[in-house]
């Protein structure tokens, strides 16, 4: 049986843990900031629930290594809800020009990269890759540039300061989001290469 299989068949384990309730609790901020930022006037609690959501992505994880509450829910979870905050965040900033279109093309272009990759491992019977620390820095990274860019749109006292930070930041997430990719890349074809190799050893 192929490890990945074997490894979904043992279930998402415990479901009530502090870093999956974090994780859980970051999902909502999603739409919370989308309906701040996009729906009313209080851009200010808007920068305030990108904050907690970048702060909230270390928290969890370190949560779940410190209390050994760690699962497979939430190893889903967690990268779940970094991605649906990096997208709703880009496309937000992007539609009130915060954000120039070429960064959110390069940004989706990876996602794709990607999606076609778990795309291919899955049809190939493998689970996705382990998640690398080189992306989680990156997704770090831009979590925390986009509130920056947020506030240089919104305060002219921060500009001076806050807009150049929030672009070295945001420069080096996507440069690390766009390394995180290759490593992802590289990991996956180790890993349908040790399959088929169990595969031709086991016939």
């Amino acid at each position: 049986m192929d490890r990945d299989e074997g490894t979904q068949r043992q279930g998402l384990g415990p479901v009530l843990t502090v870093p999956n309730l974090i994780s859980f609790t970051r999902l909502l901020g999603v739409p919370l900031f989308l309906y701040l930022f996009l729906a009313t006037d209080a851009t200010g609690w808007a920068v305030v629930v990108l904050v907690v959501g970048g702060l909230s992505d270390w928290v969890d994880g370190f949560a779940a290594r410190r209390l050994k509450q760690v699962s497979r829910l939430g190893e889903l979870l967690d990268p779940l809800a970094d991605r649906l905050y990096i997208l709703a965040t880009l496309f937000a900033l992007t539609f009130k020009d915060v954000v120039p279109w070429w960064f959110t093309i390069a940004l989706l272009a990876r996602e794709a990269v990607m999606v076609l990759c778990l795309v291919v491992l899955r049809i190939l019977g493998h689970g996705p890759p382990p998640v690398h620390y080189v992306g989680k820095t990156a997704t770090a990274v831009l979590l925390m540039g986009f509130p920056m860019m947020l506030l240089a749109k919104v305060s002219d006292a921060a500009r001076s300061w806050a807009l150049p930070s929030g672009w070295a930041l945001l420069w080096w997430g996507i440069v690390l989001y766009w390394v995180a990719a290759v490593f992802y890349f590289i990991q996956a074809a180790i890993h349908v290469r040790a399959g088929r190799l169990q595969a031709s050893d086991a016939s």
